[in-house]
């Protein structure tokens, strides 16, 4: 395959990059090897800890993004005339149509050495400019899924815990895509079965199943043959299950089918998609499930975020904007300690690695159970659960910005629309 790279390609963040030092080589001068440099791709969104990898015609150049901790960042800006041999190359290692253009395409690329062992799960997409591709990364060697590794504050870590005890009931998951809700469900499956052995049966229904786990009978739904996540959850209660994750609550048929098996002696853990935690109860009433019911059903409810931590290489003490300083309490001033990265090459010049859960647990009480029987608005709903204990999203975040493991200006961007 041959196709001389652009002059004006541009590679980005500055650290030395493999698809940079081959676009720059006398072998890619000559003729791009597609399947090489689709792997030195691969490699570098690998190498920055990238959750996934976006391949996107823009209107002068192939933009290569890789998102790192929750944000995306330029890798590199590769030839127009490249594209389609790139996209073709993907289909191939999917298992995808090779010769459709025009429709959408999700396949999955197994682990192998030459992808480091990491699997790959690729959605292609037309549009107007060319095919996009987009490869989301899992690396099952990092994968641990321990509820004490999580980085969870302490008080919701205790009231999880406290959740898993129990029997029967529904647990719910709530936060926008890529909080962690999926990992903190399979972390809390994994603890049950530490704790509980070959004694206890668990199911899944899933879409897609992300991770096997062991011991687990794990289901993938397939809309397309009708095999919903209300249609499965039907049919797994009759396989003797005591605990059920169902990725997500969708409709009203799943909605009312989970509370029922909450009821019944089943511990339910599945998602919402909910701003806060308490508009879970406001969106289920909206799919017509009685408030008795869920006041009966639901054990709690937790909302989930992620932050960017700071770089600990090269963090160092700052002093916030006077605007963002009004946001914290005067009683948490005097023993503040803001730090920030300046940026250094461990970090990519970023200030910050890794990611750190900031988390809401309502965790219902016989006060709550009354106003969710009483219909109360959802900002009444939060009132209480605050008043019953509950630290939320806000205060958990600015909590770590204040002993220095992010930034106040991280906390707003990620939990601005939920500040109180």
């Amino acid at each position: 395959m041959s196709a001389a790279p652009s002059p004006e390609t541009v590679v980005h963040p500055p650290a030395p990059s493999q698809t940079a030092q081959y676009l720059n080589s006398p072998a890619a001068a000559k003729a791009v090897e597609i399947i090489v440099l689709v792997n030195h791709l691969v490699h570098d969104a690998i190498r920055l800890g990238a959750s996934d990898l976006h391949i996107e015609p823009w209107e002068k150049s192939i933009a290569v993004r890789a998102r790192v901790n929750g944000v995306l960042l330029e890798v590199a800006h590769l030839p127009l005339e490249l594209l389609d041999k790139i996209s073709m190359r993907f289909k191939v290692m999917a298992n995808l149509v090779t010769y459709q253009n025009g429709t959408p395409q999700d396949g999955t690329v197994v682990a192998s050495r030459d992808l480091n062992g990491v699997q790959l799960r690729v959605s292609i997409f037309p549009t107007t400019r060319g095919e996009k591709i987009v490869a989301r990364l899992f690396d099952p060697k990092d994968r641990r899924f321990e509820l004490g590794s999580l980085g969870f504050e302490d008080s919701t870590l205790k009231g999880l815990l406290q959740v898993l005890n129990r029997t029967s009931g529904l647990l719910l998951f709530t936060g926008p895509t890529g909080s962690g809700k999926t990992s903190s469900m399979y972390s809390s499956l994994c603890h049950v079965m530490q704790r509980e052995g070959t004694s206890v049966s668990i199911s899944t229904v899933e879409d897609p199943v992300e991770f096997n786990l062991p011991m687990v009978s794990q289901t993938q739904i397939n809309p397309a043959q009708g095999f919903t996540y209300a249609v499965a959850l039907k049919s797994i209660l009759r396989q003797d299950p005591q605990i059920i994750m169902v990725g997500e609550i969708r409709d009203a048929e799943t909605a009312a089918i989970a509370v029922q098996a909450g009821l019944t002696g089943h511990l339910i853990l599945s998602t919402i998609h909910s701003g806060v935690s308490a508009g879970a109860f406001t969106r289920l009433i909206n799919m017509e499930i009685e408030p008795f019911m869920l006041a009966s059903s639901v054990l709690g409810v937790m909302g989930l975020r992620l932050v960017r931590s700071n770089c600990p290489h090269c963090a160092q003490p700052c002093q916030p904007e006077p605007s963002l300083m009004k946001l914290v309490p005067e009683a948490a001033l005097a023993h503040a300690q803001f730090r920030r990265g300046a940026g250094c090459d461990q970090c990519n010049r970023t200030g910050y690695i890794g990611r750190l859960p900031v988390s809401e647990l309502l965790v219902v009480t016989e006060p709550f159970r009354e106003a969710v029987l009483k219909k109360v608005p959802t900002s009444a709903l939060e009132e209480i659960a605050i008043e019953q204990g509950m630290y939320t999203l806000w205060q958990n975040g600015l909590r770590r910005a204040i002993v220095g493991q992010t930034t106040i200006e991280e906390v707003v961007r990620v939990l601005a629309a939920d500040m109180v």
